[in-house]
C-alpha cells in the first residue's frame, strides 16, 4: 500500500484478515452429517419393539373403538326399533313430541286430580254408627247414634230413640269435628267413631 510521502507498508504476513477468521470458525463448527444407515443398523432391535408396542396399542384401542361402534349401533337400533323414520334426529324429534304429550295429558290428569280431591273432602265419607237400648222396656238396641263427616270434619250426627210408643229423631250440626250443641254419650262414641276414619282421597 502506497501512502503520500512514497512509503510503501505491506501487510503482515502473519495477520489474518477478519472476514477469514469468521470463515474458519464457522467450517470447525459445523456439525458432521448423520449416517441414517448406520443409526439404524445400530438400533434396529430397539426400533423394531417400538413399532410392536406401537401396533399392538393402536390394536387394542381399535378393538375398543370397535366396541363402542357396535355398542352405539345395538342403542341406535333399540331406539329406531318400529319407527318409520329414516335418521335419528327425526326419530328423536318423534319421541319428543310423544314426551310434550305426555306432559300436557299428566298436567291435565294433575288438575282433575286436584279437583277430585277437593271434592272427596266435601263428600260425606266417614261415618260412626253405635246402637244401644235407652229404654229398658223395649226389646234389643233399636235406638241407635249416626255420626257422618266430611273429610274436614264437617257434618251431622241423628240420634234415634225407639220405644213402644213411638220413634223419636234428633239431628246435631257438626263442624271441624265439634259439635254445635250437646251430644249424649252414645252421640259422643258415634263421632269419635267417624273422626276415627280416613279422610277420603283420591289417591287410594
Amino acid at each position: 500500500m502506497v501512502e503520500a510521502g512514497g512509503i510503501v507498508h505491506a501487510p503482515s504476513a502473519g495477520r489474518i484478515a477478519p472476514d477469514q477468521r469468521t470463515l474458519d470458525s464457522v467450517d470447525r463448527k459445523r456439525t458432521p452429517p448423520i449416517d441414517l444407515h448406520a443409526f439404524v443398523s445400530a438400533n434396529l432391535d430397539a426400533l423394531v419393539a417400538a413399532f410392536v408396542v406401537t401396533l399392538a396399542i393402536l390394536i387394542l384401542v381399535s378393538g375398543w373403538l370397535l366396541r363402542r361402534i357396535g355398542r352405539l349401533s345395538r342403542r341406535l337400533e333399540a331406539i329406531t326399533q318400529g319407527s318409520d323414520a329414516q335418521s335419528l334426529e327425526s326419530v328423536l324429534g318423534s319421541h319428543l313430541e310423544r314426551v310434550r304429550a305426555v306432559v300436557g295429558d299428566v298436567e291435565r290428569l294433575g288438575a282433575r286430580t286436584a279437583t277430585l280431591e277437593t271434592d272427596l273432602r266435601q263428600s260425606l265419607g266417614r261415618v260412626g254408627i253405635v246402637r244401644y237400648n235407652p229404654f229398658e222396656e223395649t226389646g234389643g238396641n233399636q235406638s241407635f247414634a249416626l255420626a257422618v263427616l266430611d273429610g274436614i270434619g264437617n257434618g251431622f250426627v241423628v240420634s234415634s230413640l225407639h220405644a213402644r210408643a213411638g220413634t223419636r229423631v234428633y239431628a246435631k250440626a257438626v263442624k271441624a269435628g265439634t259439635a254445635e250443641s250437646a251430644l249424649s254419650d252414645e252421640e259422643t262414641a258415634a263421632l269419635r267413631v267417624a273422626l276415627a276414619r280416613p279422610a277420603p282421597s283420591a289417591a287410594r
